[in-house]
């Protein structure tokens, strides 16, 4: 076995072992609450107010959170002394955008950007008096500021000033001046800067092979030697500071990786069927481990980007690299952001560490990916142990071993998704995270990539073997296997759906056909030229028949069509149910059509299924995402509101029954079924004490009578990527 295979399988095999709790017992972290930023809005403030959580740090008790709020130039004091319950503190105003923050004994040190242009950058350090909230000095920091980081004996604030490159100007090449540096403010015995009118200046330049005239800062991390270690991303470079003479004592180049068998291509395929040759780490984040050796978070920005993450030690060695690991650990997942496959991957960005039961924990956040890879520190190649889900963008993060506490800053705010601060739990028996994982993919040795899983079906036979349908955000559609013995459950194989000249499918609902193969429903887009479709597949992934719609029903469809499908059985005919997300023009308002297929006459008959009313604050719609055969004319119905959060309110499973109901054409008036609501599934969303994911897809039952539940993850596209897979227990409870 070749190294490089050799580390893939450690990989899976760690995340095999880390996942299901088999070692460590009690040294698992567990996500205990996600808190909207939006809730620390003053008194009378939209709550649709554009927020962030970018940069986050903590009192030295761990009592109170304090991080960047950018769009609202604020710094955000939150109050965890119940870390189950945060609550908002205050919000101090700045005169400009806050880039960072650090907090002392006395006060939080931020860093804010009042430049003008990239030209004349220009910014201070706001120093934050923690008894009242006031700001008690500005001072100059002779340019536009990055990472701000506070000493651990308190005696110096150190910020990154980057004076950033005009990526408009000249394809962003640098050099651009005016040139960045880093600027040290000596503190007194209470945490005042000494030096406010008059910051030490660190001259960076002549350093870095790239762009040596023009080092652009990123961020800063301090030991307890009082040695700053500086990542200079735009200029591949690091450089370690003396604090106490502000002497650079060493420099070194970041270097260049190559890391095979990772997805590449602009395709939305999330494959491992590409490689990264010679490219810049250009780290980002940067963290102590000792006073001997540093983490950094190789995000890239100018021309790199290593999507990894690397241990160093102080004279430039490297002392482990990650390779493909990250890449690997989102494909593995489902966190894998295939969209920027071609870009930056899984772009690693923040990095943190902490010492919890007496080990060392390295946390590497994955900003396109929404997740956070935990290792443990072991002095040579680190042991991977969990993979946390985040919100959307995780940013900065911060370990808090005084109160068991890991919190993570997830700074997205748009699109109906919102920023959020996240606080993980020191001391899980297990990981209840990821639900699901893949196995190796047979040629590349790497996971099968997966996601975006939007429909489910039971094998007949096998009481643990699933079939789940990937949706339109991937360019060639699949049917996965799944083994649900195991926890987490696991994809052990994907077959690619070999269509006709369609350009491309949307798959929305699967049903095993006991003729052999499936029955798929694939969702249509008239405006992108996708027809509604009910397809029947062989069990390789041919696709045998492309079944459509009458005409002039098509000419009333909307964008919301076919989602769930399901086989069964009436008076010896076998049919096969599909259900229609959605109002179309010529349903009654709060009506959705369940369309009947013949495949002895090739004919269609539909039935109303009555929607319920939104009844969420925020609005939005409710509509059908599953069908499930319950054999003869019996079925569930996966019926939902399209809002996340606090604002879900309508997740449940219905019964319905076709017996009695005939099905007639379309243009006639149609039949109303009757449904009785049998589950409601927001506790089961709720358990994992995060944003309440707003896509339940997948619904079906087991040959041994258990109902499963899969979520949509949205292939993490400004979604949280999470995928969470419920045994709802027996279907005989649905009543």
């Amino acid at each position: 076995m070749t190294l490089r295979k050799q580390f893939l399988a450690g990989v899976s095999l760690a995340i095999t072992l880390g996942v299901a709790g088999q070692a460590h017992a009690g040294s698992f972290f567990e996500r205990i609450n996600t808190y909207p930023v939006y809730k620390t809005l003053g008194e009378g403030v939209d709550p649709a107010t554009q927020t962030s959580a970018e940069i986050i740090s903590a009192t030295k008790d761990g009592n109170t959170l304090v991080f960047s709020d950018s769009p609202a130039e604020a710094v955000v004091f939150v109050d965890v002394s119940d870390a189950t319950a945060p609550a908002p503190k205050g919000r101090v105003a700045l005169d400009g955008e806050p880039t960072s923050v650090s907090v002392g004994a006395s006060f939080a040190y931020a860093g804010v950007n009042t430049s003008a242009d990239y030209v004349n950058p220009t910014g201070h350090l706001a120093v934050i008096a923690l008894s009242d909230m006031g700001i008690i000095a500005k001072c100059d920091v002779k340019g536009q500021p990055d990472s701000v980081a506070t000493s651990p004996d308190g005696k110096f604030v150190v910020i990154a000033i980057e004076n950033e490159r005009d990526e408009d100007l000249n394809d962003g090449v640098i050099p651009q001046m005016p040139a960045g540096h880093l600027a040290i403010f000596d503190l007194d015995e209470n945490g005042a800067p000494t030096n406010c009118d008059n910051v030490r200046i660190v001259d960076m330049t002549g350093f870095a092979e790239v762009a040596p005239s023009d080092p652009e800062p990123e961020f800063v991390s301090i030991n307890s030697r009082n040695q700053a270690v500086v990542t200079l991303q735009e200029n591949n470079h690091l450089a370690i500071v003396d604090l106490a003479t502000g002497e650079v004592t060493a420099n070194f180049s970041a270097g260049k990786v190559t890391v095979e068998n990772i997805p590449v291509k602009k395709d939305r395929m999330s494959d491992a069927s590409g490689s990264i040759v010679d490219v810049p780490r250009e780290p980002d984040a940067v963290a102590w481990l000792d006073d001997e050796r540093f983490v950094t978070a190789n995000e890239g920005d100018y021309k790199g980007g290593s999507r990894g993450f690397t241990i160093w030690n102080v004279t430039g060695d490297v002392l482990f690299d990650s390779g493909a690991q990250m890449e690997h650990l989102g494909m593995e997942t489902g966190h894998y952001p295939a969209k920027r496959a071609s870009k930056k991957g899984t772009e690693p960005e923040g990095v943190a560490v902490g010492t919890f039961g007496g080990e060392t924990y390295i946390f590497v956040n994955s900003e396109r990916g929404n997740f956070v890879a935990v290792y443990k520190d072991t002095g040579a190649e680190p042991e991977y142990v969990q993979i946390l889900p985040t919100h959307v963008g995780p940013e900065g993060s911060i370990a808090l071993p005084s109160r068991n506490l890991f919190v993570v800053a997830n700074e997205v705010d748009e699109d109906g998704v919102r920023a959020q601060v996240s606080l993980y739990e020191f001391g899980a028996e297990e990981a209840s995270y990821p639900m699901v994982v893949s196995a190796k993919d047979a040629e590349t040795g790497a996971p099968i990539g997966w996601g975006a899983l939007s429909g489910l079906a039971a094998d007949p036979e096998d009481a643990n073997k699933l079939f789940a349908v990937t949706d339109s955000f991937y360019d060639k559609s699949k049917i996965l296997t799944l083994d649900i013995s195991s926890k987490p459950a696991q994809i052990t194989s994907a077959v690619i759906l070999q269509g006709t000249d369609t350009p491309k499918y949307d798959l929305e609902g699967i049903a095993v056909a006991k003729a052999g193969g499936f029955w798929v429903a694939s969702e249509g887009n008239l405006e992108k030229e996708r027809n509604h479709l009910l397809l029947k597949v062989a069990a390789d992934g041919t696709v045998e028949e492309e079944i459509t719609l009458p005409e002039d029903l098509v000419a009333q469809s909307k964008r919301h069509s076919f989602e769930g499908v399901a086989e069964f059985e009436r008076d010896g005919q076998t049919l096969v149910a599909v259900a229609v997300q959605r109002e179309w023009k010529d349903d009654p308002k709060g009506m959705v059509k369940l369309a009947i297929y013949n495949p002895s006459d090739k004919s269609w008959g539909f039935v109303h299924y009555p929607l319920d009313a939104p009844t969420s604050a925020a609005g939005g719609w409710v509509g059908l995402s599953e069908i499930v055969s319950l054999g003869g004319e019996d079925f569930l119905i996966l019926e939902r509101d399209n809002q996340g959060g606090e604002f879900a309110t309508i997740k449940q499973i219905t019964k319905v029954s076709l017996s009695g109901v005939t099905p007639v054409a379309y243009n006639s008036e149609l039949p109303v079924v009757t449904k009785t609501k049998v589950k409601d599934i927001l506790p089961e969303l709720e358990a994992s004490h995060g944003w309440v994911l707003d896509k339940p897809e997948g619904l079906t039952v087991t040959a041994a009578g258990e109902v499963i539940l899969v979520t949509d993850n949205d292939g993490v596209d400004d979604a949280p990527g999470a995928t969470e897979l419920f045994n709802l227990g027996p279907v005989s409870d649905l009543k």
